[in-house]
C-alpha cells in the first residue's frame, strides 16, 4: 500500500502536466512517441512546442548483448528502490536490517541456481568485475609459488585483457587454440598444464557462437591436478543446468543483465571447501568478506536474486521453447538461401545463440539493411570495430566469411512472429545484396574465387 501511494504521488504531477501523454510500449514493432527536438531548437515563428515524431522501434534479437528486465524482477526490486532504502551494512537500525535480510535472501537465490552455499556468493558489478577478481585475484594471491595460467583464444575480452595485464606483471599465460567446432581439445589442455599452473579459465557458453565447452571434464582434469578452475558463465547461468560441485568448478562469474535481471550487478562464486583464496582488487570497508569492498546495491542484488529464481523455475520450459524457435529460424534460412554457414559446433551448442555467415554479403551491409531488427555481428564489447571477430578467426573461419557473420539471439520473450519476420527480412535482403555483388555473379558463372589473383591499383 505504501509503495502504491508513493508511485501515485510521483505519477500524478506527470499525468496532469500539459503536453503529449506518454504512449504505453508494447514489444516488437511498436509505435514510440519520441520527444527528440529540444525547446531551443524549435523556430519561434513556426511552432511553439517541440516537434513530436513517431518512430517504429526494431524487434529485439540481440539477447547475448543484454536481456530485457523480466516484469517479475522489477516487481521484486521496486520496494527497495522506494521504501526500503537502508544501507544493508548499517547494523544499528531496522532500515539496515531489512535491506540486509533482502540481500542475504538474494544471495541464497543465486546460490540455489548453481548448487552453491550462499556464503560462497559475492556480489559484484557484473561478470567483467567477477572475471577480473577471479583471474587477477587467484594469480596474485598464489604468485610466490605459481606463475602460470591457462585460458582459451575465444574467451570474452575482459578475460583476455586480464591475462594480458598479468603477463605485464611477469606471469606466463597459455592461450589454448580451439578446434573448428569452437571446442577446446582436452589433450591440449592436459599438455599445457605445468607444475606452477595456478588457474585454468574457460567460458561455459561462448557469447558469439554459442558453443558449450566440456566444463565437467575440464573441472575433473583441474581437480585431479590440484589446479583451480574458473569459468565465465555469464551466457550459461539460468539457461542450462549448472552445478558447481558436480562440475568441480572453483570460481564462476555471473551477470545480472544476461538473465533478465538489472544491469550493473553480477556475482562471483568462490569455493569455500577446499578454500580458494583471492587477493581483493578493491580496497575499502571490507564488505562481501573483504573480497569486494563497497556498499552492496540492495535493489540490484534483489533483482539478481529474483532473476535467478525465475530462471531456475522456468529453465526447462525456456530451453524447449528457445530450441524450437532456433530450429525454425535456422531451417527457414538454410532452406531459402544457399551458401549460409553456421559457425560453431551444432551439437554442443546453446540454441539461443545462432551465428550465421552469409557468403558474398558484407555483414555490416546486412545489419544496416535489417534496421527494423536489432541484431549484431558479434560481441557488443567489440561491435565498434570493423575487424572480423577474433572468435571466428580462432575457429578458422575465412576472413570474408567472418566479415559476413550475423548473430541472432533468441530469448524468453522472443515470439514465433518475431522469428518469422526476421527470417523473411533476412532472406529478402541477402538476396538483394547478393544481386548487387560482383563476387556472387562470378560464383554463379562457375568461377572459383580462391583461384583469382587480385591486383592492387
Amino acid at each position: 500500500m505504501l509503495l502504491r501511494s508513493a508511485w501515485r504521488r510521483v505519477a500524478e504531477p506527470l499525468l496532469s502536466a500539459p503536453g503529449p501523454k506518454p504512449v504505453a510500449l508494447a514489444r516488437g514493432l511498436c509505435l514510440r512517441v519520441a520527444d527528440h527536438v529540444p525547446q531551443s531548437a524549435v523556430p519561434s515563428d513556426t511552432a511553439t512546442a517541440p516537434e513530436v515524431e513517431s518512430v517504429l522501434r526494431p524487434l529485439y534479437m540481440d539477447v547475448q548483448a543484454t536481456t530485457p528486465l523480466d516484469p517479475r524482477v522489477l516487481d521484486a526490486m521496486l520496494p527497495y528502490l522506494v521504501n526500503y532504502y537502508g544501507n544493508p551494512h548499517s547494523r544499528t537500525h531496522a532500515y539496515g536490517w531489512e535491506s540486509e535480510a533482502a540481500m542475504e535472501h538474494a544471495r541464497q537465490q543465486v546460490a540455489s541456481l548453481i548448487g552453491a552455499d550462499p556464503r560462497e556468493i559475492i556480489f559484484t558489478s557484473g561478470a567483467t568485475e567477477s572475471n577480473n577478481i577471479a583471474i587477477k585475484g587467484v594469480a596474485r594471491f598464489y604468485r610466490s609459488r605459481k606463475k602460470h595460467l591457462i585460458t582459451t583464444q575465444t574467451e570474452h575480452k575482459c578475460v583476455l585483457d586480464s591475462c594480458r595485464s598479468l603477463e605485464a606483471e611477469g606471469f606466463q599465460v597459455t592461450y589454448l587454440p580451439v578446434k573448428k567446432s569452437g571446442i577446446i581439445d582436452l589433450k591440449e589442455l592436459e599438455a599445457a598444464i605445468q607444475p606452477d599452473t595456478s588457474l585454468v579459465s574457460v567460458m561455459t557458453v561462448n557469447n558469439e557462437i554459442g558453443v558449450k565447452q566440456p566444463i565437467a571434464e575440464i573441472g575433473q582434469i583441474c581437480s585431479s591436478r590440484k589446479i583451480y578452475f574458473h569459468t565465465d558463465a555469464a551466457q550459461a547461468v539460468g539457461k542450462i543446468p549448472l552445478d558447481v560441485n558436480n562440475m568441480k568448478i572453483d570460481l564462476m562469474s555471473i551477470s545480472g543483465h544476461k538473465i533478465y535481471g538489472p544491469k550493473g550487478v553480477g556475482a562471483i562464486y568462490i569455493r569455500r571447501r577446499p578454500r580458494v583464496r583471492v587477493e581483493a582488487l578493491q580496497s575499502g570497508g571490507g564488505q562481501e568478506r573483504g573480497i569486494r569492498s563497497g556498499t552492496v546495491p540492495t535493489p540490484l542484488a534483489v533483482g539478481l536474486g529474483a532473476a535467478c529464481e525465475v530462471a531456475q523455475q522456468e529453465m526447462e520450459y525456456d530451453h524447449k521453447r528457445i530450441s524450437k524457435l532456433a530450429e525454425r529460424l535456422i531451417q527457414k534460412i538454410m532452406k531459402n538461401l544457399p551458401d549460409v554457414v553456421m559457425n560453431g559446433d551444432p551439437e554442443h551448442h546453446y540454441p539461443g545463440c545462432i551465428n550465421l555467415s552469409f557468403a558474398y554479403v558484407e555483414g555490416e551491409s546486412l545489419l544496416m539493411a535489417l534496421k527494423d531488427v536489432a541484431l549484431s555481428s558479434g560481441s557488443a564489447c567489440t561491435s565498434a570495430s570493423l575487424e572480423p571477430s577474433y572468435v571466428l578467426r580462432a575457429i578458422g573461419t575465412d576472413e570474408d566469411l567472418a566479415h559476413s557473420s550475423i548473430r541472432f539471439g533468441i530469448g524468453r520473450f522472443t515470439t514465433e512472429e518475431e522469428v518469422d519476420y526476421t527470417v523473411e527480412k533476412c532472406i529478402h535482403h541477402v538476396k538483394r545484396l547478393r544481386e548487387m555483388s560482383p563476387l556472387w555473379e562470378m560464383v554463379q558463372d562457375g568461377i572459383d574465387l580462391k583461384s583469382i589473383k587480385w591486383t592492387q591499383h
